[in-house]
């Protein structure tokens, strides 16, 4: 396969023909749970660290998108809790369990909540452990990672498992092994295809919640964009309804 953007083009669409066969089903069970949560007025909570961070971002706080959403992040425990900065200074610190458990205490979960956790590899300390004290704490777990990526790979967490062995729904990105996907002459490869897979299956599960709140004739609780007219009365009128449920900031 040649390195040029036709070949990029040709990846992204043949990759997401693959998902939209072979992910339906995951999908419309991940929507089914999603839709039982919020209807019952519970909050999806969504964690990725590195770049599986801009699912929680697609998923979270954007126009278009489901208002009782929550993003959660490494981050959270230097800017709500007591860690140092420099604890996230290490490119690693994601393989570190421990983290998980502080962005957890910091959290606004509440039972009936369900949690989407996105992985590309699935084997990091910090997406396991997050995965593990969620569903012991009783919360659906969805996931969304690479199934060809995480099978091939150790976990990095003490229990040995991987994001899709803890989960109760697996949805598959598609991605490959390494993620990027274009051969080059050194034997190694070029150009992520992850996030723009993740990206589409966000959308549709928002469009597949969406679809299944209307059915059941709850008003779906759809962000509008900021920056077009009566946007900001309408989604401070719904974010007021879930008030210290989700966090709202420019970090």
């Amino acid at each position: 396969m040649p390195v040029t953007g036709a070949a990029v083009y040709a990846e992204i669409r043949a990759t997401l023909d693959r998902i939209e066969k072979g992910q339906g089903a995951a999908v419309a069970r991940a929507a089914d749970l999603i839709a039982d949560s919020l209807a019952a007025g519970g909050v999806l909570h969504v964690f990725g660290t590195g770049h599986s961070e801009a699912l929680a971002m697609e998923l979270s706080g954007r126009a278009g998108g489901l208002i009782p959403t929550n993003k959660l992040a490494l981050r959270d425990a230097v800017l709500l809790g007591d860690l140092p900065a420099e604890a996230l200074a290490d490119p690693k610190a994601e393989r570190d369990p421990e983290l998980a458990r502080k962005v957890w205490d910091l959290a606004p979960i509440e039972p009936g909540d369900v949690v989407l956790i996105a992985s590309q590899s699935g084997g990091n300390g910090s997406t396991v452990e997050m995965a593990r004290i969620a569903k012991d704490a009783g919360h659906i777990v969805v996931a969304l990672t690479s199934l060809e990526h995480s099978k091939a790979i150790t976990s990095r967490h003490p229990s040995g498992k991987r994001l899709f062995e803890l989960a109760d729904v697996v949805i598959d990105n598609g991605a490959p092994h390494g993620d990027a996907f274009l051969p080059l002459p050194d034997g190694g490869t070029v150009c992520a295809i992850s996030s723009i897979a993740n990206a589409a299956l966000a959308q549709a599960l928002v469009a597949e919640v969406t679809s299944r709140l209307i059915e059941r004739g709850v008003e779906p609780p759809v962000y509008r964009s900021a920056n077009v007219a009566g946007g900001d009365v309408h989604n401070d009128a719904w974010e007021a309804r879930y008030a210290g449920r989700i966090r709202r900031s420019a970090y």
